[in-house]
């Protein structure tokens, strides 16, 4: 058998807790026009206290292990940028809830662009022969990180998780991952980030009561992220569409991480692609940072806008700043 990663089951997981943009402008400067003009979304889900990205990243791994038909894995990749805990990683435990106590487990901080970066990962593990079989798992909390206050981030952010297994096979039989582009540019860290509670800048004052620290809550620069955004996205799209041999309107759905419609328009329209062939699902959910792409795919198959045999594109954007692109051929496997 080669070394192909191939896709062998995909699911997800939002929380049941709905939050519309009439209910944040009760308490934000804002209004459901004012969002949707701006981003496209119309509601998010957010976990209720006491519910952790772990939770979420259970749920969607066993929902795909389920559609894989498989209990075991060899390796376990959770791309998230809002772990239970700065220490230890949240991925062992996920496994050890999921029946996997003794497998090899890690998370990965590329924020937006972490499920691409894990895929990415994953298919370097079974590549190189450590593993056969590997679940990767996007999910985030984001609503715990959010300054309430803020209207420039808390419209825009949900909560989620989305997991796909990943099995050794051939390139040439579908579901196999055909290309993959990385990259990142350090030097715009500040674009997106949480600034406290590194190494950098310890945390302080959590302990008090009263308003968290305001370093420690996610914060965005909008316009110059929507710029890089687009760029990146778009050229990182196309050095994959060069490395798999096919042309933009090869291309039957774009699955783009869910950040902001206008975005992903944009990329398309660089690209030369038909703004119709842009999977949307972010008016449904917002931005789930690395469960977006997951939970777009889910969206596409059950909309019926993705088909066995159609050539999918997928591409993201995030914080650190990092970027990648993943070409591949849908397969015929379940959605749980």
């Amino acid at each position: 058998m080669s070394g192909a990663a191939v896709l062998a089951g995909l699911g997800t997981f939002v929380p049941p807790r709905v939050v519309t943009n009439d209910e944040l402008s009760l308490t934000l400067d804002t209004s459901d026009e004012w969002i949707r003009t701006r981003t496209g979304i119309t509601q998010r889900h957010w976990a209720d206290p006491g519910t952790a990205t772990g939770d979420l990243a259970v749920e969607a791994g066993r929902r795909a292990l389920a559609a894989a038909g498989t209990d075991t894995v060899d390796l376990v990749v959770l791309a998230t940028t809002t772990p239970d805990h700065p220490c230890p990683a949240t991925a062992p435990e996920v496994a050890a809830r999921l029946g996997l106590p003794h497998v090899a487990a890690f998370d990965l901080a590329a924020v937006c662009s972490g499920f691409v970066y894990a895929l990415a990962t994953a298919a370097g593990a079974i590549a190189a022969g450590t593993a056969t079989r590997v679940l990767v798992i996007g999910a985030e909390t984001y609503s715990s990180i959010l300054d309430p206050e803020d209207r420039t981030t808390s419209v825009i952010f949900g909560d989620g998780a989305g997991a796909v297994v990943l099995r050794a096979g051939e390139p040439d039989e579908p579901g196999a991952l055909l290309a993959h582009d990385l990259g990142s540019d350090g030097s715009l860290k500040d674009l997106i980030i949480v600034p406290g509670g590194g190494s950098r800048q310890p945390p302080a004052g959590a302990e008090k009561p009263g308003p968290r620290p305001a370093d420690s809550y996610f914060q965005m620069q909008g316009r110059p992220v929507f710029r890089h955004a687009v760029t990146r996205m778009a050229a990182s799209s196309q050095a994959v569409l060069d490395r798999a041999g096919w042309s933009a309107d090869s291309v039957g759905r774009f699955v783009g991480h869910q950040a902001n419609v206008r975005i992903l328009h944009a990329v398309a329209d660089q690209l030369g692609m038909a703004r119709d062939r842009v999977v949307v699902n972010l008016d449904r959910v917002g931005n789930t940072s690395a469960a977006s792409i997951p939970l777009a795919l889910a969206h596409a198959v059950t909309e019926g806008l993705v088909a066995p045999g159609d050539q999918v594109l997928l591409s993201a954007f995030g914080g650190g700043v990092t970027w990648g692109s993943t070409a591949l051929v849908w397969p015929d496997v379940p959605v749980h």
